[in-house]
């Protein structure tokens, strides 16, 4: 239900930004008025998302995430409201990311090509490290699901331990948000085009790796320990000990290390294209009210 919901409202969004971001060319005014509205609603697309991510997702990080995500929405829709910031070089950013992102989460076919050629090129990594799991069908229906056998934590009887590639797991989330940055703002499209030769194969490529990572520290149950186990239950609502390994590889590590990797990346990027600074002062200034001047900094 929350998916159903959730896709339509990521479309009006999407839709909302869009018009906002043509409308700049010739009707600044209205497209003021489009935006208030479009980062009112991404407000409410956040506030939707952030009980699945703590209560059914289990993620700690994608949930606070979204939790900030709505204030932070509605603060914006104020400044643009009341003319204090225009934000329009971000506006245009959030509208391209959601139209390279969206087709590949709400049309079946482009889904299915997203899960199951990240869980085939996966598959191949854990292969060159000499793991071999069965890929069967996932309960979305892809061939994106493996699946190790082990010993049960508690009772050592032969356990299965399964993961499955989701859309969240494919990078298209990441790579969407570079190419909305790297084609919203105004820089040559030469500089622009050598941001994204750098940064999308990166954050594919590291993407495969934390997919196999995770598949493999379940499986292999690499973090089953005591130790181990009063960490993870201590931040995640979960009792079973059979889970101690994935919540801590993927849930954690693997999304702590996502978040580090897209800030790396970002420094890496405004080598490239500078005017990318105008996107972060504006994000700064969202949530620290002050002025940055990022641009020049990177400019020199």
């Amino acid at each position: 239900m929350v998916s159903a919901l959730t896709d339509a409202l990521a479309w009006i969004v999407v839709v909302a930004f869009a018009t906002s971001a043509v409308l700049q060319v010739d009707y600044r005014q209205y497209s003021r008025y489009t935006a208030v509205a479009a980062w009112t609603l991404f407000a409410v697309f956040w506030g939707l998302l952030a009980p699945y991510y703590f209560f059914e997702h289990l993620s700690i990080i994608e949930g606070a995430l979204s939790a900030v995500a709505v204030p932070a929405c509605l603060y914006t829709a104020y400044l643009v409201g009341t003319g204090k910031r225009q934000l329009e070089t971000l506006t245009r950013s959030i509208a391209i990311m959601g139209l390279l992102f969206l087709p590949f989460e709400t049309i079946e076919p482009a889904r299915r090509f997203a899960i199951e050629t990240v869980a085939q090129q996966a598959e191949w990594l854990m292969a060159q490290f000499g793991y071999y799991p069965p890929v069967v069908e996932g309960e979305h229906g892809y061939m994106a699901k493996f699946v190790f056998t082990g010993e049960h934590v508690v009772t050592g009887e032969s356990w299965k331990f399964p993961t499955t590639v989701l859309m969240a797991c494919t990078g298209i989330g990441s790579m969407s948000i570079v190419g909305g940055l790297a084609l919203a703002v105004k820089a040559p499209w030469k500089r622009r085009a050598q941001a994204l030769a750098i940064a999308l194969p990166v954050i594919y490529g590291l993407n495969v790796i934390r997919v196999a990572f995770i598949a493999v520290a379940h499986g292999e149950q690499w973090f089953r320990n005591p130790t181990m186990q009063d960490i993870v239950f201590a931040v995640f609502p979960s009792d079973d000990p059979n889970m101690v390994s994935y919540l801590f590889a993927d849930r954690m590590l693997a999304q702590s290390a996502s978040v580090v990797a897209l800030v790396v990346l970002t420094f890496v990027l405004l080598r490239i294209v500078p005017e990318l600074g105008g996107v972060v002062e504006d994000v700064a200034y969202i949530a620290t009210g002050n002025e940055y001047d990022i641009t020049e900094q990177f400019a020199e």
